[in-house]
């Protein structure tokens, strides 16, 4: 039997696989609470390893998409905990993705309808919220101009998510993932090209790396270091996110922070299969595995966790070789509620319905029957 399908210990969680159910946005929380189908879908995927839930935000501020479900009201918090008890009941683990979006969003979903709080003042072009129209219905809208946070209100979000860990753990969670890619509030620090600030936050080498250690130092005291995952994306383009010349420099000496802070585990969105990524297969693909190997040894003994583009023999090979310890699914997750048991029989897969991705009720969602011969 393959590494991949055997049992992992990470942090304190022992995963019955290697197999990772990514995080993603599905949208069916129509009062931001988690409920009962949001139960029995992560339910029927129990059975992976890990379960990384969807982005759920850590504030009001935070939210950038409508009808997901939060973490920060009680409300939210026993909404979770159905869901993370049925996962637990079934010997499945789960972590909370935590979300705060920055720029992203829209005034419609901010709090008083204030602007997007983000690192920068820079709008981000190109990218879309899901608010409210002015006929008051939800869909896709420009993302708002942004208001830098100030020095103390950076403080305050670093707070936010410490309350937000500390939920989590209420709601049942195994631990989190700090949603530190995709373009979101903390690549918004991260990228120098982005990062306008002047303060303590500014787009030096060291500064822009202050605010993501800040985040993971207090969750980490709060709640320890083996509960706590962090995701990137070094060369993601999402929403606005220019490249810069020194990326790896700056995800290596990110790495190397987190691995000396014992945390349980880097989870590498891997976007080379995304239009705005190089055209040249192989070199994105060379790219990558040279990502992974600085990252690998610069985190030390930090488990790496790669998404994107996932099949298995990639998963094979690659924890074959040594450069991940678990392999992400998303998509496949969609369709395929029994993934695990289908790709250890070499079972045909189903393809999910994009149309049903996001929003709508159990249809496209909850509906997908496991594998049965015909």
């Amino acid at each position: 039997m393959t590494e991949l399908f055997k049992p992992y210990s990470l942090g304190d969680a022992k995963l019955a696989n290697r197999i990772v159910m990514a995080p993603m946005t599905r949208s069916r929380a129509p009062d931001d609470v988690a409920d009962e189908r949001t139960t029995l879908y992560y339910a029927q995927r129990a059975t992976a390893g890990l379960i990384v839930s969807e982005g759920t935000p850590i504030s009001r501020e935070g939210q950038g998409h409508l009808f997901n479900p939060g973490i920060y009201t009680d409300a939210q918090v026993r909404g979770w905990k159905l869901t993370t008890d049925s996962v637990h009941a079934i010997g499945g683990k789960i972590f909370a993705q935590f979300w705060h979006v920055g720029r992203v969003s829209h005034t419609t979903i901010q709090p008083g309808g204030a602007a997007p709080r983000s690192a920068s003042s820079r709008v981000a072009q190109g990218a879309v919220a899901f608010g409210y129209d002015e006929d008051g219905e939800p869909g896709f809208l420009p993302a708002s101009e942004p208001m830098p946070l100030s020095t103390e209100e950076v403080e305050r979000v670093v707070q936010d998510f410490v309350t937000a860990a500390a939920n989590a753990v209420a709601a049942g969670f195994d631990g989190i993932e700090i949603h530190a890619a995709n373009g979101y509030l903390f690549e918004q620090f991260l990228n120098p090209l982005v990062n306008d600030r002047t303060d303590r936050y500014s787009a030096s080498a060291e500064n822009r790396l202050r605010f993501t250690l800040e985040v993971v130092d207090a969750i980490v005291t709060k709640i320890g270091a083996s509960k706590v995952g962090i995701r990137i994306s070094p060369y993601g383009q999402l929403f606005d996110m220019p490249h810069y010349p020194d990326i790896l420099k700056t995800y290596e000496a990110l790495s190397a922070e987190l691995g000396q802070r014992g945390i349980a585990y880097i989870h590498i969105m891997d976007q080379t299969n995304f239009s705005m990524a190089p055209k040249d297969a192989h070199a994105s693909e060379e790219r990558t595995l040279e990502l992974l190997r600085r990252i690998k040894v610069a985190s030390g003994k930090t488990s790496i966790i790669l998404a994107g583009g996932m099949t298995l023999d990639r998963a094979k090979n690659l924890v074959g070789d040594g450069l991940i310890d678990l392999a992400a699914f998303g998509q496949p997750f969609i369709s395929n509620p029994d993934l695990v048991r289908r790709l250890e029989q070499s079972l045909p897969l189903a393809t999910p319905d994009r149309d049903t991705y996001y929003g709508g009720g159990l249809n496209g969602y909850a509906d997908y029957p496991p594998f049965a011969p015909q």
